[in-house]
């Protein structure tokens, strides 16, 4: 069998980032919502050649206000699996982003080569993903929302804003927190109402500020300059009363009960509040009806992981959404999804929740619990374990028994093909399937399903480190998913392979 080495290409279409409205005809998945999450699926479906759309309120991908400040090192692992990691690296800056409470988590000497995060503001974030999307023909419908859908056994009629209807096989709503999607749907989102309310602001002040961060009886606050020159403010407010969108008055008076001055701030680039309400949908499908990032989870922001969880929802989801659309595998593929990242969301909430909890006030008990915590973070084992928790490189999906690599990202290790040396993670830029080789050449046969999975024969003198496992076993072969999860780990007995290949890509071919 042929070595089909992945190349640099587009699908060779000129842009379409469309402004007009959608064509009545309709596409294979809408997708409500162009922020992070909906961009990386709308790109993840594009590269899979699936006819997608994206529905989006705003005129253009300009943000406004502060939102996510960064990538996480899988986020980023992500994008270097799909050949784009470059174009962030560029415009933001490496540093060490981990953190739990306050306290920061060193991820340099974990087994990655992005044992980093990449401070990057989603103004940022958003516009490079927009760009690769409309690379890959993705058009955009803007100044458009979703109003409503009905959905039968062969589809779904989305509704949109300005009267006009789409017809689609899959909806999948990426339209945030307070998602029409999901309440339209009837989908439960459970969780936690707000125990503390935070006020976020870009503004000019008279006199200088008290830069840094801060803890007292309200809860944390922290003032820092922003790349303009203006300040980013962080304020807790004193109570929950005031809910809806908040106006300078509000920024103000939460700022005078901290630091006994608003420091004469004046014109505001914008202000919002949010609070620690902490909700997960109870189920990520509804039939042909889906939901990622916000529209699936909501959570404080502390720690910096609602737009990393999202993008790797869409990464996890995409592949498995061409399949079935493709008509490769079974709808039921679909419910791997949830089977697969409700867990990881659940976590987030729960390490959040933890978080809040430690940084919630200042009294002797809680200051007590906060020192104890950092103490133990500034162990190796501890700091190492919560640092892949944070930073998302911990992340096993359960696949079922077996080798330490199932379930888990596959290492980037350096590999010779035909005696050219490549990044295991430059296989993945397809967002195919890959079933390396590293024993005979020819000695593993999976030629009825050509068309979804390459087989590489490879060689690698690498080590298999993995995130808080460590060092394992060389495997003599291992089956990668689209999203870079070992699926199969086997040698040239191919035990168990045709059942993965099956249930991951679907039924031979011919």
């Amino acid at each position: 069998m042929p070595v089909l080495l992945p190349t640099s290409r587009s699908r060779g279409r000129s842009e379409r980032a469309r402004t007009r409205n959608p064509a009545p005809s309709g596409h294979a998945v809408v997708i409500a919502g162009g922020g992070p999450t909906g961009l990386m699926l709308a790109a993840e479906l594009a590269l899979a050649e699936v006819d997608v759309a994206v529905i989006e309120r705003r005129a253009s991908q300009e943000l406004v206000g502060t939102r996510a400040g960064g990538l996480h090192a899988r986020t980023i692992e992500i994008l270097d699996q799909r050949g784009v990691a470059d174009r962030f690296l560029r415009e933001g800056q490496v540093t060490q982003l981990a953190g739990f409470a306050w306290t920061r988590l060193d991820i340099s000497d974990l087994p990655t080569r992005h044992n980093y995060g990449l401070a990057l503001r989603q103004s940022h974030i958003e516009r490079l993903l927009a760009g690769w999307a409309s690379e890959l023909a993705v058009p955009i419908y803007r100044n458009s929302e979703v109003t409503g859908f009905a959905q039968d056994e062969t589809g779904v009629d989305v509704m949109l804003s300005g009267g006009e209807a789409l017809r689609a096989s899959y909806l999948v709503g990426c339209d945030g927190g307070r998602s029409l999607v999901r309440k339209t749907a009837g989908v439960d989102f459970v969780g936690t109402d707000p125990t503390l309310s935070n006020l976020m602001a870009e503004v000019e002040m008279r006199d200088e500020p008290v830069w840094g961060l801060r803890h007292d009886a309200l809860g944390f606050h922290g003032l820092s300059k922003t790349e303009s020159g203006r300040v980013l403010a962080v304020v807790t407010e004193a109570t929950l009363e005031r809910t809806g969108e908040p106006g300078l008055h509000d920024l103000s008076e939460a700022l005078v009960a901290v630091y006994g001055t608003d420091f004469g701030l004046h014109s505001p680039s914008w202000i919002s509040r949010f609070t620690d309400a902490a909700r997960q949908a109870a189920s990520y499908r509804k039939g042909r009806v889906l939901l990622a990032g916000d529209a699936a989870h909501i959570h404080h922001s502390v720690g910096g992981q609602g737009l990393n969880t999202g993008v790797q929802d869409a990464v996890n989801l995409g592949w498995k959404l061409a399949q079935v659309v493709k008509g490769a595998s079974p709808d039921s593929l679909l419910d791997t999804y949830h089977t697969e990242r409700h867990p990881v969301a659940a976590r987030v909430l729960r390490n959040t929740r933890a978080q809040i909890a430690l940084l919630r006030r200042v009294d002797d008990g809680l200051r007590a619990a906060r020192e104890i915590v950092s103490e133990l973070l500034a162990m190796d084992a501890p700091r190492r374990s919560f640092g892949a928790m944070m930073s998302g490189l911990d992340i096993h999906y359960d696949l079922g028994e077996g080798h330490p690599l199932l379930g888990r990202r596959a290492p980037d290790l350096d590999v010779t093909i035909e005696g050219r040396r490549l990044r295991l993670f430059t296989l993945l830029h397809r967002a195919r399937g890959v079933l390396l080789d590293f024993g005979k050449p020819g000695g593993i046969d999976v030629t009825p399903w050509a068309d979804r999975v390459g087989y590489i024969a490879a060689d690698t003198d690498g080590a298999w480190g993995l995130p808080c496992v460590g060092q394992v076993v060389a495997p003599g072969a291992v089956l990668v998913r689209p999203d870079g999860h070992v699926a199969w780990v086997g040698d040239q007995s191919q035990h168990g392979l045709s059942d993965a290949l099956t249930r991951w890509f679907g039924p031979a071919s011919g």
